[in-house]
Parts: C-alpha cells; sequence; structure tokens
C-alpha cells in the first residue's frame, strides 16, 4: 500500500501551501504554478494535497466522474438516471507525463469505426480522469504548446471538447490544475503564464536547522512510511476538515466595493494585461477569507491574493524574472483604502506563521530589467564586460528543407497540426483522416462492394491520412567571439544586442538555443541546449572580452555539442549561428574544424568593420557552407528572401 507523505509535515513552503489551499477552496481562483529550483519537494506536496481533498459521489460505472446531484448532461456515458446508485470515492490524482499524446490527454475517437462502421466510440483521456479532482502537470514548461493551451482551456471552461472531422464529443473537465517547472529548462510563453491563476517561487531554504529537519523527516518516512503517516493524523484530519468548512463558507463570503476598487487599483497599478488578473485576484481574496473564516473581505486577503496572483503577469519580455515590489503593493492598498481601515497585514498580511516574505529585487531577479551598464567595464586580469542594448526584432533564419522535429515556429515540418498538403495509406491507427481521400479511394469500389442505397461502403483499406506541414522548433546552437580583436574595437555592446535579439527571436520561435564562446585559449560551453533563453540572456550580459582568438576550438567544440544533441534529440535540426570578424590564433586549424561541421546549416555574422576589411568571416561562411549576414545589415535577409520568393 501506498503512503503519501503528509501535507503538514513539509517544512516551510508557506506560499506554496496558502496557493495549494485557496485552489482547493475554490477551483475558481485557476489553478497554480510552481516554478523553482529540482529537490524543492515540488511534486511531494502536491501529492500531499489530493489526499486531503474531500471525497467526492459520483454515478456508478460513469468513466466521467459525473456527480450523482447533477450529472453532465453530455456525458458520453449518459444519460444517467437521476435515482441511480452512486459510488464514494477519494479525489482523483491525475499525473500527466511529459510525453503525452494529444489523444492520450483529451481522449480519442475511434476514426475507422466510425466511418466504416458508423460508432461513435470515444475513449477518455487523462482529464475526463482528472474531473473533480487534481491534474498535475510535472515539467509543463516541457509540454508542447498546443498541450498546454488543451490543458488550459478545459481548465477555463470545465468542458473538455474532442473533435475529429465530423464526429464531436465533450464533456464535464473540472479539476484543481498545478503545474510545475524548473525555469532553468525554459518558460513558458506569457500568454500561458497568464492562463495560471497563481504562481508561486519555491527554493530550498539556506537556514541549516530548517534543512536538516527536512531530512530528519524524510528519512524518518522513508524508514516506517506508515508510522510516520500516523504520527501526523491529528494535523492531517484537522486540515481536511478546515479544507470542507471554508469550502462550506464561500459561497456567503461578501466582496465590497471598497475591496473590489482596491483590486481594481492594485492591478492597474502593476500594469498588467487584461482582466484575468483582476478576477483571479478577487477569486483568490474571496477563498483566503472563507480559509480564514471571514464573512468578508479585507485588505489582508487582497494584499495575500495579489502576491499570488500577480509577480508573473508583470514580465515585459522574456528576459524579465517573475517579481513583485511588496513596497509598491502595501503603497497601492494604502492609498485605495478606506480611511477607517487597518493597514495591510495586520492581521496575518497574507501569511502564515514562520513565513519569510520573498525578496522584491535581488538575486532572485526583479521584474524589471536591468539597468543599462556603461559601454565597457574594466575587470581583473584585463578583462571586460560591455552591456547590451534593448534587443530588436530580427528577419526569419530558417534551416533548409523540411524537416519532422516537435512543433515551433523557424523551419517547414511535417507537423500533426498545420496546413494539408497531401493524403497517405496510414502505417498504423488513424490518427488524422482525410476524409476527401478516403471517399475517392472508396468511390470506384461502390457497385462491386453491392452498394444498393444512400451512403458508401467504406472498407478499412480506404482509408487515407492527411499529410500537414507546419513550423518546427531548432537547436539554435550560437558560437560567439569574445576575444580582444572584437573588443579591442569596442563593437562587443552592438554583437551583445544582436546575439540577445536573436536569443528573443529564439523563444519566440520555441527553439532549444546553446551558447559557446571562445576567448584566450579555449572555447567554453557557457550554454548547454536548453529552453530557458531566459539563462541564455544572463550568461550573455556577463560575458567578458579580452585575450586571444581561438576560433578552430569555438568550431570543434560547437561539433562536439551537435553531435550530443543529435544523439539525444534526433528529430531536432541544428542552426549553427557564429557570431566573429574571422580573425584566428591559427588559421590552419580553423580549415580541419570546420570540415566537422559539414551540413549543418549554418549562419556566419560578421562583425567586421572599419574602413579597411580583410574578409575573413565570409571565408569561414564559405567554409562552413553558411550564409554570410553583416553585423549591421540584418535587413540585408528579408531582402534576399523576397528575391528569392519572388523568383
Amino acid at each position: 500500500m501506498n503512503v503519501t507523505y503528509p501535507f503538514t509535515a513539509v517544512v516551510g513552503l508557506d506560499d506554496l501551501k496558502l496557493a495549494l489551499l485557496l485552489n482547493a477552496v475554490s477551483p475558481r481562483v485557476g489553478g497554480v504554478l510552481v516554478r523553482g529550483e529540482k529537490g524543492t519537494a515540488k511534486s511531494t506536496i502536491v501529492r500531499a494535497l489530493a489526499a486531503q481533498l474531500p471525497a467526492v459521489d459520483t454515478v456508478a460505472g460513469c468513466r466521467f466522474a459525473c456527480d450523482p446531484a447533477a450529472p453532465d448532461p453530455s456525458c458520453p456515458d449518459g444519460p444517467h438516471a437521476p435515482d441511480g446508485t452512486s459510488v464514494r470515492r477519494p479525489s482523483a490524482l491525475v499525473e500527466l507525463p511529459v510525453g503525452a499524446s494529444e489523444d492520450r490527454v483529451a481522449g480519442s475517437l475511434d476514426v475507422e469505426r466510425a466511418l466504416t462502421e458508423g460508432v461513435k466510440a470515444f475513449e477518455p483521456g487523462l482529464l475526463a480522469a482528472a474531473h473533480r479532482g487534481v491534474l498535475y502537470v510535472d515539467e509543463v514548461n516541457l509540454l508542447h504548446d498546443h498541450l498546454v493551451d488543451l490543458l488550459l482551456d478545459a481548465a477555463a471552461l470545465g468542458t473538455c471538447y474532442v473533435e475529429r472531422e465530423s464526429v464531436s464529443v465533450r464533456h464535464a473537465a473540472r479539476f484543481l490544475l498545478v503545474g510545475t517547472m524548473n525555469p532553468e529548462e525554459g518558460e513558458l510563453r506569457p500568454q500561458l503564464l497568464d492562463r495560471f491563476g497563481l504562481t508561486v517561487e519555491v527554493r530550498a531554504s539556506r537556514e541549516p536547522k530548517e534543512r536538516a529537519e527536512v531530512v530528519r523527516r524524510r528519512l524518518a518516512f522513508e524508514a516506517d512510511p506508515a508510522g510516520f503517516a500516523e504520527r501526523w493524523a491529528a494535523e492531517e484530519a484537522a486540515l481536511a476538515e478546515r479544507i470542507a468548512v471554508a469550502r462550506d463558507r464561500l459561497a456567503d463570503v461578501r466582496l465590497p466595493d471598497e475591496r473590489l476598487e482596491q483590486i481594481a487599483t492594485v492591478c492597474a497599478g502593476f500594469e498588467v494585461d487584461g482582466m484575468r488578473a483582476d478576477l483571479v485576484t478577487a477569486n483568490a481574496a474571496l477563498a483566503h477569507a472563507a480559509w480564514h473564516g471571514r464573512d468578508t473581505v479585507t485588505a489582508d486577503d487582497v494584499r495575500a491574493a495579489a502576491r499570488l496572483a500577480l509577480p508573473h503577469r508583470r514580465r515585459r519580455d522574456p528576459f524579465d524574472a517573475p517579481g513583485l515590489d511588496e513596497s509598491l503593493l502595501d503603497d497601492l492598498l494604502n492609498d485605495s483604502s478606506p480611511d477607517d481601515d487597518p493597514p495591510p497585514g495586520g492581521d496575518d498580511g497574507g501569511r502564515d506563521n514562520n513565513e519569510q516574505p520573498p525578496p522584491s529585487n535581488g538575486a532572485e531577479g526583479s521584474a524589471e530589467p536591468p539597468a543599462p551598464e556603461s559601454e565597457e567595464s574594466g575587470g581583473g586580469g584585463g578583462e571586460r564586460v560591455a552591456s547590451a542594448a534593448a534587443p530588436h526584432a530580427v528577419p526569419l533564419l530558417e534551416v533548409p528543407g523540411v524537416g519532422d522535429g516537435v512543433a515551433g515556429r523557424r523551419s517547414r515540418s511535417r507537423t500533426v497540426r498545420g496546413r494539408v498538403t497531401g493524403a497517405r495509406r496510414p502505417s498504423g491507427k488513424v490518427r488524422d483522416p482525410h476524409v476527401v481521400a478516403t471517399l475517392l479511394a472508396a468511390a470506384p469500389h461502390q457497385r462491386t462492394r453491392g452498394r444498393d442505397g444512400a451512403g458508401l461502403v467504406l472498407r478499412a483499406d480506404d482509408l487515407r491520412e492527411a499529410d500537414r506541414e507546419g513550423r518546427e522548433g531548432n537547436l539554435v546552437l550560437f558560437v560567439v567571439d569574445a576575444s580582444g580583436s572584437m573588443a579591442a574595437r569596442r563593437r562587443m555592446t552592438t554583437v551583445k544586442t544582436a546575439v540577445l535579439s536573436l536569443l528573443l527571436d529564439a523563444y519566440q520561435r520555441r527553439d532549444k538555443i546553446g551558447l559557446i564562446t571562445f576567448r584566450g585559449r579555449t572555447a567554453d560551453l557557457v550554454l548547454p541546449p536548453t529552453s530557458s533563453v531566459e539563462a541564455g540572456a544572463a550568461r550573455l550580459r556577463a560575458l567578458p572580452t579580452g585575450g586571444r582568438t581561438p576560433l578552430a576550438a569555438g568550431l570543434v567544440r560547437a561539433a562536439e555539442v551537435l553531435r550530443a544533441e543529435r544523439l539525444r534529440d534526433p528529430a531536432r535540426r541544428p542552426l549553427l549561428v557564429v557570431v566573429t570578424d574571422g580573425r584566428a590564433t591559427a588559421e590552419g586549424d580553423v580549415a580541419r574544424a570546420a570540415g566537422l561541421l559539414t551540413g549543418t546549416a549554418g549562419i556566419v555574422v560578421d562583425c567586421e568593420d572599419g574602413p579597411v576589411r580583410l574578409g575573413l568571416a565570409g571565408r569561414l561562411a564559405t567554409r562552413l557552407g553558411a550564409r554570410l549576414v553583416p553585423l549591421g545589415d540584418l535587413d540585408g535577409i528579408v531582402r534576399d528572401q523576397r528575391r528569392r520568393k519572388a523568383a
């Protein structure tokens, strides 16, 4: 028998506990996105919460967990008799694996039976299993965008729609959505971030005594799970009772107009986009008041809700870290409070006992981008760190040909989502039928099959599947010259700005990125291939310059990285972007190193300037079989693309 680690035994993580509990009290809050480093008990606490949710009554035999008191009229297993038998079961906890397909998530229709037999056979997916429970998505940032969209749409609407050509099925799907992610492995798009109701940043405690207590409890649980759970049974029972009481109280909690105006003032003051922030904050404030046994929302409830609902909605670009200036929050609350209102924080300020407020500005990053540095700042050992200006738009850089990689927005690819370019015989179960091609394949055989009336006689070998073409994401590997040949001419600010702009473009096109720099005697992989453009920008800004120019070492390192990535992710095609003026410490070594990259799609960004040009970057581009793009003339790519299209 599996024993779940007790929720009340988790040490610290007060903000995360509060966010989960508010969602347990009111599903209208909209779920929780948990951001943080690995090994911080994110999965443990989510599983622990599910065990504390009240049990639910379901219609006996219903695969969609319909409520006997109010069965879903569109349930595929219905209609259900109002006086039918019911079954009581614990709230479901469904975990969505990163590699799940759309059919596994939303459910699937047996298209072959639907076309050949006229039977609408539906197999429910994970959304149906999670109805009236918890849907937990670990590493949500690694899911394909269309799956994340599907999850968030279902969570917002409370309904899952499955459509295949002319056949449509819908069923209820109301659940508490919890997603976890490690920001170092990539970010969610701002549009998707906004769809999560609350967000929490978690990090391991730096307090030795607290860390020791975490280990002590975990070792005790692993030694005797049942005994450990028994010691916390009273606290767990009290928590479950408090959740149930708060749920019952929620309908009677009042949100006065002055508190609603406070919420609007706070959201406007933080310049969040749209109205979702106001709605989430209002629902979270109502849940917080119910959780604390109040019948009316107070300023402390608004403050607690805003701290959890607004940080991820303040981001203005992918390089901004989520954050919230709590002094500004208090100022906005005070300015909009009634005259007789106590200052926020007089109760618990939205935090439970022993909770430490998160930093508003500091090492973890603020919501605002860092102030510009001077063009070059001195460093020890003759090193220099140049600043970067704000990124700008860049033209599309594509990998030639048609790939089979993951969905994205850069290069042409055969995908499951995109425009239909043709039809083919299916190699297995039909997932995406091409109805017209199927009918055309069956039409010539109708007389021999004995058709005598309306409709076509279809057989399995008539079925055709759609060929689709869309866009894929690529691995964009930057190889950046950080040597003295670049810095001596004070070009690194321009170079960093260009690379930062290309990083932003890679984020928007859903690429993986990697960053290699070469200077002195070696080349360093300063950012292993990842989806985290934020990490790439941070390493680029801190990049020192100076020293010799080991261009060959940079190319060899790039070949090693690409070789390893082909084994790890063979479907993702690479795009090599070399940013250099072409100077090299050893010219002969460059030719040999370039040979290691034969067949790799590439771009050479030529950073050479001045009245006298040696054309070394152009020579490198020829060796690599890459396109040459002058640093100051990236618009030339757009003109070139237009000329090729016109031709």
